[in-house]
C-alpha cells in the first residue's frame, strides 16, 4: 500500500519515525527525496532521551535515507512526541561592522569579534568615520552594538 500524501514534510516524517512507522517502501520517490536527514537529527536532538540515538545515526552518511529512516523508527518507541526546536538567542555584531573592523587591523572577522569589545562605541564610529560610512549608517550599525 502506498501513502498518498502530496507534500510530505518534515513534521510528517518525525511523525513516522516517532508513531506510524510504515515501511520505507510504502512512500513515494517524492516523498523519499523529501525526507532530510540533517533536519530529522536536527529535530529528534531537541528531546533530552533522544540525544544518544541521534549521535549514533549521525555516524551514517546522509545519502543512505532509507538505513536512517529504518534504524530510527526501529530504536524510537511508538508513541506521539512533541519536539519543541531550541533556537540560539545569543545575539551578535552586525556582519558590515565586524568587516570595518577587521579591514581596519587586517584581521580575521573572528577576532574583530573580540577587538569590538575593547573599541567600545567610540573606537568603532572613528573606524566606521575613517572607512567613509556616512552618520546615518554608523547610527544604523552601532544601534544593535552588542559589547
Amino acid at each position: 500500500m502506498k501513502i498518498k500524501n502530496n507534500n510530505f514534510t518534515l513534521f510528517d516524517w518525525l511523525k513516522e519515525i516517532t508513531l506510524n512507522k510504515h515501511k520505507w517502501s510504502s512512500f513515494s520517490e517524492d516523498d523519499k527525496a523529501s525526507f532530510n536527514v540533517y533536519m530529522i537529527n536536527r529535530y529528534l536532538s531537541m528531546s533530552q532521551e533522544y540525544i544518544d540515538i541521534v549521535n549514533y545515526v549521525q555516524t551514517i552518511p546522509y545519502t543512505e535515507k532509507e538505513k536512517v529512516y529504518k534504524i530510527y523508527c526501529s530504536i524510537i518507541p511508538k508513541r506521539n512526541v512533541w519536539l519543541k526546536y531550541t533556537k540560539s538567542n545569543k545575539k551578535s555584531n552586525p556582519d558590515v561592522l565586524l568587516q570595518y573592523v577587521a579591514k581596519e587591523y587586517a584581521i580575521s572577522l573572528g577576532e574583530a569579534k573580540e577587538y569590538i569589545y575593547f573599541l567600545g562605541k567610540e573606537g568603532i564610529t572613528d573606524i566606521l568615520t575613517r572607512h567613509g560610512v556616512d552618520e546615518k549608517e554608523q547610527k544604523k550599525l552601532l544601534k544593535d552594538l552588542i559589547i
